[in-house]
């Protein structure tokens, strides 16, 4: 299901955002001139119970530790061929944050405020929707926790991720 129609179809207030071809988050915030904090980008991972998504602002890199201590197993990112074969109605290499819609459970870094607007990548990489953070986790019921750290933000002592 597309999500603009899984939207509506849920009531929720949202936009589409059309853009330039953008195959990075950052890219989406340059393009739509939005802080790249308020740009949600997903990940597909895999971690001690299968594949799962992690959504988490453009700004932002995966502690993979971290995670993986709040899952209580290893987490690594998922192969290419994992994300063409999980989201087969998306455009290759594209990452929708609703996990819900494939079967997958969603991990949401702490850092991404209820009351904030995100942005994300729809099932292209032409368009973005906008919508409250709020509305995304009461249509998800994504698991909160703080995976997420900044480029220059120092790492645990012995992380490699």
């Amino acid at each position: 299901m597309r999500i603009a129609a899984f939207l509506e179809d849920q009531r929720v207030p949202f936009e589409s955002l059309p853009h330039p071809p953008a195959y990075s988050a950052q890219k989406r915030a340059k393009y739509l001139r939005v802080p790249g904090r308020q740009v949600a980008k997903s990940l597909l991972l895999r971690g001690p119970r299968g594949l799962f998504l992690a959504v988490l602002p453009a700004t932002h890199h995966v502690d993979t530790e971290r995670l993986a201590a709040e899952l209580g197993g290893p987490v690594s990112f998922a192969a290419d061929g994992d994300i063409a074969a999980v989201f087969q109605d998306c455009e290759w290499g594209v990452v929708p944050p609703f996990g819900a819609l494939y079967g997958l459970p969603t991990v949401l870094d702490e850092s991404l405020a209820p009351e904030d607007f995100i942005v994300f990548e729809g099932h292209t990489h032409v368009e973005a929707v906008r919508l409250r953070c709020a509305d995304f986790e009461r249509l998800e019921s994504p698991r909160r926790a703080r995976f997420g750290r900044l480029p220059y933000e120092p790492r645990p002592s012995g992380s490699d991720s």
